[in-house]
């Protein structure tokens, strides 16, 4: 008679083969038998969404984390809306745009247009839901199909989306428009409908965003087609023309947007930068004697159940996995151990922008040294392979508890030179400090450590403005990632400037 060991190992490799060889995510109650789906239930490997339909997930999930639903979500959504409406469906002109533009961020309702929807609501995870409208689809060519989501082209999604989403999303609009190449995919529907009104809301967008070539050839073809088209800018703001119209990927103009349009409100908040030290072994000085509290504070943020005397004992050199067998099995020590090797490393960075170095230019050069010094006792030791400190993942990631879903491997292969572009044209040390921060953990380039280099970064740049080394404590952990997640998922930066300008007035202070 097999174990209740051996059972649910019969449960796992039913799972396995959904999960690896039928790449489901979304399992129904037919994809396994009653008896594995108790198992799986009773033991934390699957977990209900709705009725008759399942996610796999983790035993040790603590109540109330979302990261595996929205891990899941957009593959869920394609699958479930695919074995409902089968091909009669779509999702709305304003979230195909949002996709379009590179957002990923799992929404609180997503709305679909089927024929066969019923006008209901269907209650998902954590607060999220999924809404059907009955209308028609667009025609077949207005419609593309995108990781299993069936969605408007981004010719289509223009022309029907909402007026309003020129105010609500501007940014996501902005991005969108810049990626369009040619106006004739947008003609074809235009003049297929008539579409007058919206052509003159188009052109007058293209305008905004200094692509008057653009804008002219709507309105001159329409008019010469017959119509009277009257150009409107659906936007309430003007930026300056930053965006590239020859640019591919939507990832590299959404960096751009974002850095501009959360500049200004970044300065309002932030203290002025004192300037460059005059005495640099003084600041330093101040660098090394920080070592001991942010390696504690860093540390712990990231779920490492750290002590200061364990750091304390890495700096003093007492730290031997070749000696002291219990330190080679604790995780704790290795990356404290790493934890003080990379920091060596930004403290040479850090010394390098004191004497005049362009700050973004010498953390480009230096941040993939301060990865490798991070992760490097674990190399040493077997835990992970040395091509593991390559370079930039090349695989997704997802960030524990957030809506955001971080940059695709080759998203960030095309936003990190950007990002480093911007850092060194930026002229204000608070906008540096903040968006330096806040863009590299937002792209998420490397598989794990992303938090700890981007405080690393952070205190890179607030030395650049002569501003002191800052730690982020453990105790304002809750604060910190709830305003990462508001600039992540709603692309408002002002609680993540506020809370970072707090902490360097207090340090100021001192």
């Amino acid at each position: 008679m097999a174990t209740p060991a051996e059972n649910l190992a019969q449960s796992l490799e039913a799972l396995h083969t959904l999960q690896q060889t039928e790449k489901i995510v979304a399992i129904r109650s037919t994809d396994l038998t009653r008896t594995h789906r108790e198992r799986l239930i009773k033991n934390g490997f699957l977990k209900e969404v709705l009725k008759g339909w399942y996610i796999a997930s983790r035993p040790d999930e603590r109540p109330g984390d979302t990261t595996g639903w929205y891990a899941s979500f957009w593959q869920f959504c394609a699958s479930y809306l695919q074995e409902r409406f089968g091909d009669q469906w779509v999702l709305s002109p304003e979230q195909s745009l949002a996709l379009h533009s590179g957002n990923w961020v799992v929404p609180g309702q997503l709305l679909v247009r089927s024929p066969r929807a019923n006008n209901n609501e269907t209650k998902l995870l954590f607060n999220t839901t999924l809404f059907d409208i009955r209308v028609p689809l667009p025609a077949d060519d207005e419609i593309e199909v995108k990781e299993g989501l069936r969605m408007y082209s981004l010719a289509a999604a223009l022309v029907f989306c909402s007026p309003v989403y020129f105010t609500r999303s501007a940014m996501d609009a902005r991005n969108v428009l810049s990626l369009v190449r040619d106006a004739s995919d947008l003609l074809a529907i235009l003049l297929r409908g008539g579409h007058t009104v919206v052509a003159g809301r188009l052109a007058g967008a293209f305008r905004n965003l200094g692509n008057d070539r653009m804008a002219d050839e709507l309105i001159q073809t329409m008019r010469l087609a017959g119509y009277e088209v009257r150009e409107e800018d659906p936007f309430t703001a003007k930026l300056p023309h930053i965006l590239s119209f020859r640019e591919t990927s939507p990832y590299v103009n959404r960096i751009r947007l974002m850095w501009q349009s959360m500049r200004e409100n970044i300065v309002e908040h932030f203290p002025v930068a004192p300037g460059l030290p005059q005495d640099l072994d003084a600041y330093l000085k101040q660098v090394d004697d920080a070592f001991v509290s942010d390696a504690y504070n860093s540390l712990s943020i990231e779920g490492y159940q750290v002590t200061p005397a364990l750091i304390e004992r890495v700096r003093q050199g007492r730290w031997n996995p070749d000696q002291v067998e219990s330190d080679q099995d604790q995780k704790n020590a290795l990356a404290a151990r790493g934890y003080w090797q990379a920091h060596q490393a930004v403290k040479q960075t850090i010394q390098a922008i004191l004497q005049g170095q362009n700050a973004g230019e010498a953390v480009e050069n230096d941040h993939r040294t301060w990865y490798r010094e991070l992760f490097a006792p674990s190399v040493s030791i077997g835990l992970l392979k040395a091509s593991d400190l390559a370079g930039y993942r090349n695989g997704q990631v997802y960030i524990r508890g957030s809506k955001h879903v971080p940059l695709n491997r080759d998203a960030v292969r095309d936003t990190m030179p950007v990002f480093f572009e911007l850092l060194q044209a930026e002229p204000e040390p608070a906008v540096r400090v903040v968006l330096g921060h806040f863009i590299f953990v937002y792209i998420h380039p490397y598989m794990d450590g992303n938090g700890r280099i981007g405080r690393f970064l952070m205190n890179a740049m607030l030395a650049s403005g002569g501003y002191p080394w800052t730690i982020i404590p453990l105790s304002d952990r809750s604060r910190y990632m709830q305003a990462l997640e508001k600039a992540s998922a709603e692309q408002d930066i002002t609680n993540f400037a506020v809370f970072l300008a707090d902490l360097v007035r207090k340090n100021q202070t001192k």
